[in-house]
């Protein structure tokens, strides 16, 4: 008997890219599972189209929680998690298929083919032999992480096998438009992950910061060769470096002074007392000096 597969895509406003991950996957899986989060634009009404079962969750900022939950609802023998910015080529479903039918493993990395600022990576740390993805697997095989970026681990005694990087053989995924894009999810998950590390109790460490800050822009730009991939390589170390020191600095302020209407509250208590100390323009400082002449 031939084992059935199920695709899981979470989404968020996906209404744009969805079509082409599911247009990639329906001709050979048997079940597809979206968990939506909370999208304002038709990217459900896509998913039904494409005869996906669809599930709500709610927005939390990262997708780790969702596509546990995804996972969950699959009812294949094999499990298939991709994001709705990427597509299976057509090699690796073939392949796929055939690992699902000779049962040779139970978690398959998957190389991922990256395309950054509106072009292909083929160095800087994400490139296919670089990315692999655990995203094929048999349910339970993999311990799926609540925590933002991390990554899913197998189970001790489960079967692991890494596909080679060979064209056709990965998951194309679409990233980062441009630089304004970057930047927008460079803030949000470098405030998740400074919230998650405050929850933890951990405190932040200066230099911890420069360290990884250092470390990474070392690692792509020179051990992975980034200045290959031109002036994105160059980018992508310098934006990732500056990832660190961002989760450092949200790190400090969650500490020494919560959120940001803490922030405007101590602001105004400040405005206030400089006001009163100094005067506004035209207007004599001292108690009962009067206004202005």
């Amino acid at each position: 008997m031939t084992p059935s597969i199920s695709a899981v895509v979470h989404t968020l406003n996906e209404e744009r890219n969805l079509p082409f991950a599911l247009r990639s996957v329906r001709p050979w899986v048997d079940d597809i599972v979206v968990v939506d989060m909370a999208s304002g634009d038709g990217t459900t009404a896509v998913a039904r189209a494409f005869g996906a079962r669809v599930f709500s969750h709610e927005r939390l900022g990262f997708v780790e929680p969702a596509r546990e939950s995804g996972v969950a609802k699959a009812r294949g023998d094999w499990v298939l998690v991709l994001d709705a910015d990427e597509l299976v080529l057509e090699p690796l479903s073939r392949r796929l298929r055939a690992l699902a039918a000779a049962d040779e493993a139970d978690v398959v990395r998957v190389p991922r083919l990256n395309y950054l600022l509106g072009g292909p990576l083929e160095h800087s740390g994400w490139n296919p032999a670089r990315d692999l993805q655990a995203r094929f697997f048999k349910p339970g095989a993999l311990r799926m992480s609540p925590l933002v970026h991390g990554q899913p681990e197998a189970r001790p005694e489960a079967r692991r096998l890494d596909l080679p990087v060979e064209p056709g053989l990965a998951i194309a995924h679409f990233n980062y438009l441009d630089t304004t894009h970057f930047l927008h999810k460079l803030d949000v998950y470098s405030g998740l992950e400074a919230a998650q590390a405050a929850s933890r109790g951990e405190a932040p460490g200066a230099a911890r910061a420069l360290y990884r800050a250092g470390r990474e822009w070392l690692a792509r730009y020179v051990r992975h060769r980034g200045f290959a991939d031109g002036w994105r390589g160059l980018s992508l170390s310098l934006l990732m470096a500056a990832y660190h020191v961002a989760v450092y600095a949200k790190q400090c302020e969650l500490r020494d002074v919560g959120p940001r209407a803490e922030a405007v509250r101590r602001y105004r208590e400040e405005a206030e007392r400089l006001l009163a100390a100094y005067g506004p323009p035209g207007e004599d400082p001292r108690p009962g000096g009067g206004g202005a002449r």
